[in-house]
């Protein structure tokens, strides 16, 4: 009883071919030739990791793409600046307030106030006029509309961001100028004790119409970006709310809207930056007039990208001078328009996570 059981000398039976392992007496040490290398996929070292991969590569990748965009933003303020200062400091008038727009004459005066103004006032007003517009139509096709109908819808509404500014520009001139025209004689006629429509007329190439061709002109940005939004909204908050007794309206309103009004505030800021740096079509559905006035019917009306494409052509180099200057005003107002727009959309950490 007190030996161990005899064993069979066969492997499979659990013999000396299974405890030969065991058979070195104890203490004896291992020797270090003796270690056989452990089969391929067990437990042996990690791999060295390699000096160059496709992550390090396309990290590396990124941050030059990244570098180049901010270098190219401080070399086109490098150049507008250098080209502006021989103008600014040739001007006998205080660019920055002046009215007018005389850069051509022998003493050169010219100001930015007139065009600043009007670049900021049609701009505002399109917002105006589109944003209520935009969220109608992204509600309807992220929450109302049957896929059916809200797929090719969508799709229309993102072509209209791919139609150029001279056709904007044109369709405005030759199509809308004649309603809003008599629009603004109605205007005039009801509501002339309103400083937006006083005066006395004519009325048509105003900063009325520039404003709506450039809400049309945003519509599709706010639109596509809002709706965007709205479909991320989590599905647990909507079901939540319907499980509550909410209506459609009622969820919309405490789920849908507080989760996505980063996303619409962003989508407002960047239709702004795209409505203050719009060209052709302001050029051709405004007045060039320079002075500042609340009066929106009345023809007039003029803006920095406007004022370039038209004067650019007659501009001596002193002129020429003067709307590089112009234009680095309204550089520095997208850019700030721009950076408040990505401070928004990154200020909620539920958002971020869930657009990138």
């Amino acid at each position: 009883m007190g030996e161990h059981p005899s064993r069979s000398e066969n492997a499979s039976a659990g013999g000396r071919g299974v405890t030969r392992r065991h058979s070195p007496a104890a203490g004896t040490g291992v020797s270090p030739g003796s270690y056989d290398e452990p089969p391929f996929g067990g437990g042996g070292a990690l791999p060295k990791k390699a000096r160059f991969s496709m992550e390090s590569g396309f990290r590396g990748l990124s941050v030059a793409a990244g570098a180049m965009v901010l270098v190219i933003i401080v070399a086109i303020a490098v150049f507008l600046i250098s080209k502006a200062l021989p103008a600014i400091n040739a001007d006998t008038e205080n660019f920055l307030t002046f009215k007018q727009w005389f850069p051509n004459e022998t003493s050169p005066k010219f100001g930015i106030a007139a065009l600043a103004f009007g670049t900021v006032l049609t701009s505002v007003i399109a917002l105006i006029v589109a944003v209520p517009i935009a969220l109608g139509i992204a509600l309807f096709l992220s929450h109302y509309a049957p896929k059916r109908l809200a797929t090719p819808l969508g799709f229309i509404i993102d072509l209209l961001a791919a139609v150029p500014s001279v056709v904007f520009g044109l369709w405005g001139r030759d199509v809308l100028m004649e309603p809003v025209r008599n629009f603004s004689a109605w205007l005039n006629e009801y509501f002339n004790w309103i400083p937006l429509f006083g005066g006395d007329g004519p009325f048509g190439r105003s900063i009325l119409l520039g404003s709506l061709v450039l809400a049309i002109m945003v519509l599709p940005i706010v639109t596509s970006l809002s709706r965007e939004v709205f479909q991320q909204t989590p599905g647990m908050n909507e079901e939540a709310a319907l499980a509550l007794g909410a209506t459609k309206w009622e969820m919309i309103r405490t789920a849908v809207l507080p989760y996505g009004k980063p996303g619409v505030v962003a989508a407002v800021m960047l239709g702004l930056g795209r409505a203050l740096g719009e060209t052709i079509a302001l050029a051709l559905t405004l007045g060039v007039v320079f002075t500042i006035s609340f009066n929106i019917i009345e023809n007039g009306g003029n803006s920095i990208a406007a004022n370039i494409a038209n004067s650019f052509g007659e501009a001596n180099a002193t002129g020429r001078g003067a709307l590089i200057a112009s234009g680095l005003v309204l550089f520095a107002i997208t850019l700030v328009v721009n950076m408040a727009a990505r401070a928004i959309i990154y200020r909620r950490r539920e958002f971020r996570d869930s657009a990138a």
